[in-house]
């Protein structure tokens, strides 16, 4: 093997690094994509067994219940629609009812959202921006004035 030879073989070796690495970046970044729901929402959407989608909405009165350990079951409404949810782990302390909540994880047979994260607001004047859009679009959400 020439010099020449040597030296297209490692170029080209380098570049079929770089594809193979570049493609299953992509792919990778393709499998972590979840896409932002509303319980009223969940009614026209195709959702795939196991799709991992984010849910938001407002966490409703009454429904919090805790279970064994650190089992947590509560609804995420949008005020039209509730979904059940459970989650087991430590709740961020600002989490009540009331108040907006995105959680991320996927659907069980049975219909109730199996949640592996929640993120609530974190004072009294922020809602996650995409809760608080869709709300708003609702008429269902307006933004505190304070002065």
């Amino acid at each position: 093997m020439t010099r020449k030879q040597k030296r297209l073989s490692v170029i080209a070796g380098g570049l079929a690094f770089l594809g193979a690495a570049t493609g299953l970046t992509f792919y990778a970044l393709g499998q972590k994509a979840s896409y932002f729901y509303m319980p009223a929402d969940l009614t026209n959407a195709s959702l795939q067994p196991g799709q991992r989608i984010r849910l938001g909405g407002l966490v409703e009165k009454g429904t919090i219940e805790r279970g064994q350990g650190a089992t947590v079951a509560f609804s995420v409404t949008d005020n039209q629609k509730q979904v059940k949810v459970t989650y087991i782990g430590i709740l961020p302390d600002l989490f009540r009812e009331e108040q907006g909540v995105i959680t991320e994880g996927t659907f069980r047979p049975d219909g109730v959202f199996v949640a592996d994260s929640v993120l609530a607001k974190h004072d009294e004047n922020y809602m996650p921006k995409e809760v608080a859009e869709s709300l708003k679009s609702k008429g269902v959400w307006q933004e505190s004035k304070s002065d």
